[in-house]
């Protein structure tokens, strides 16, 4: 379900092509403009608490999420939710600080309608573009694929989907039996015929997809097309396993292609780390009243601590304590751990309460700001689980390679509560790995929003 998008994603993503540039500084600039003009619009000066909030809105909002080539609904569904969270931390900020009265009421009301609406428009100008730009016969870039095997299928899946580049076929020396059977249809001749049918045809890009066991294959091939135009590009043959933010890297000069690797480097690490503090210090500001509540509600509920404490496997593995509001009356850490099931006669009442509204995981935002946790990421699970899923589930331990979150991607798509067969923890590990691979701080956001909703709404979790 997973693999093929995450393929086009890692295969045809060009990095920092000039429309992820625009999307980078199109959606903040635009918040800001929209801003400014409003502001202007109402006659109220451009002051230092002005420029503030320009500043700040432009640090939440950069870089802007390239939503040219998505669905129009998805895009608009994305822009609304991206920009009701924005809205809500911006007021908390204003809160936090009282510097809401800085600025006008009416500027802020209109900037929070039009907004979206300009962004909105936008997206669908760019989508416009994006789509003439690639219809147009001087952009198209024709292409063929050596090798007809599964790994071509996969290349010229991802080829179609892209407007700018025309599929012209297969090139292969293997009998049809041998081939891909959804290839057989294009196949346009051997190895020794490429050569002549890029020039013929003009072919300006060239995929070779054959395995590294037809490395002599390969390098007549090369020295066959080197001799045209043709750009080349060498596939290899890696997606059996889970690809985790793959890109080309150099060390010293030598090429390595990354394969498995965490999204959380450089300013994107920073950008996650900042996030986290801001919005779970906001958070544990406001709900203060709430934990000071479930306290007194868990203590008086069962004997016991009022703070569960359960070992967990954090970031690369590394065993951390999660903090927890204790719901049950037995305390199970060890290397046996049952997990809550409805009707669990070990829950409390108070305690299936604070499950049911996800209260009793408030305790680790502190977490959060300890660094062990982030707000968003895979759900951790019991170091006892961990032991036992990793050898049922292929990839499984990847997801450690990132910070495990109060909340994440598979929770906000049906994978919340118990996984009590594999075919739920399989799931809930697809979905995890798929947020490895597109991350981005929208998507954070777009995740607490809907989480919210499941708190309020959903009755999955026991």
């Amino acid at each position: 379900m997973f693999e093929d998008r995450s393929y086009k994603r890692t295969f045809y993503s060009a990095p920092q092509s000039v429309e992820s540039l625009v999307a980078a500084f199109l959606e903040p600039g635009l918040i800001v403009l929209c801003f400014l003009s409003v502001n202007a619009w109402f006659g109220e000066p451009v002051l230092r608490s002005t420029l503030t909030l320009c500043l700040l809105v432009f640090a939440l909002t950069f870089p802007g999420r390239n939503r040219f080539a998505e669905h129009p609904a998805s895009a608009i569904i994305d822009v609304l939710s991206s920009w009701a969270v924005l809205l809500i931390i911006l007021a908390l900020c204003g809160y936090a600080t009282n510097s809401l009265g800085y600025f006008d009421d009416k500027v802020l009301l209109w900037w929070a309608c039009l907004t979206p609406v300009a962004q909105a428009v936008a997206v669908e100008i760019g989508r416009r573009i994006r789509r003439w730009h690639g219809a147009r016969p001087a952009t198209r870039r024709s292409a063929v694929i050596i090798g007809a095997g599964p790994l071509g299928a996969k290349v010229a899946h991802a080829l179609r989907d892209s407007q700018a580049v025309e599929f012209l076929g297969f090139f292969d020396d293997r009998s049809e039996n041998r081939l891909h059977p959804e290839n057989t249809g294009e196949l346009r001749g051997t190895l020794g015929e490429v050569s002549d049918f890029v020039r013929a045809k003009g072919v300006r890009e060239v995929y070779i997809t054959l395995p590294l066991g037809s490395q002599p294959r390969i390098v007549q091939l090369l020295e066959n097309i080197q001799g045209t135009t043709a750009s080349l590009f060498f596939v290899p043959d890696v997606f059996g396993i889970s690809i985790i933010q793959g890109r080309l890297q150099d060390i010293n000069g030598v090429p390595v292609v990354g394969i498995c690797e965490t999204p959380f480097t450089g300013t994107n690490e920073l950008v996650k780390r900042i996030s986290d503090v801001v919005i779970s210090s906001l958070i544990l500001l406001l709900i203060s009243p709430i934990l000071l509540f479930v306290a007194v509600g868990v203590k008086l509920s069962s004997p016991g601590p009022v703070i569960f404490k359960q070992r967990r496997n954090g970031l690369d593995g590394e065993e951390i304590v999660v903090y927890k509001f204790r719901s049950m009356r037995a305390l199970d850490n060890g290397s046996a751990v049952k997990q809550a099931t409805k009707g669990d006669p070990r829950v409390t009442p108070f305690g299936a309460f604070i499950r049911r509204t996800s209260l009793d995981e408030l305790p680790q935002f502190i977490n959060v700001l300890q660094g062990r946790m982030s707000i968003v990421g895979p759900r951790p699970h019991a170091v006892a689980h961990n032991e036992e899923y990793r050898k049922l589930i292929k990839a499984y331990m990847v997801r450690h390679k990132v910070k495990p979150g109060i909340t994440g991607w598979a929770q906000v798509n049906g994978l919340r509560g118990e996984t009590d067969t594999i075919e739920k923890m399989q799931a809930r590990v697809e979905y995890d790995l798929e947020y490895l691979r597109n991350w981005s701080l929208a998507l954070d956001l777009q995740i607490i929003v809907r989480t919210v909703r499941l708190v309020v709404f959903d009755r999955h979790a026991y």
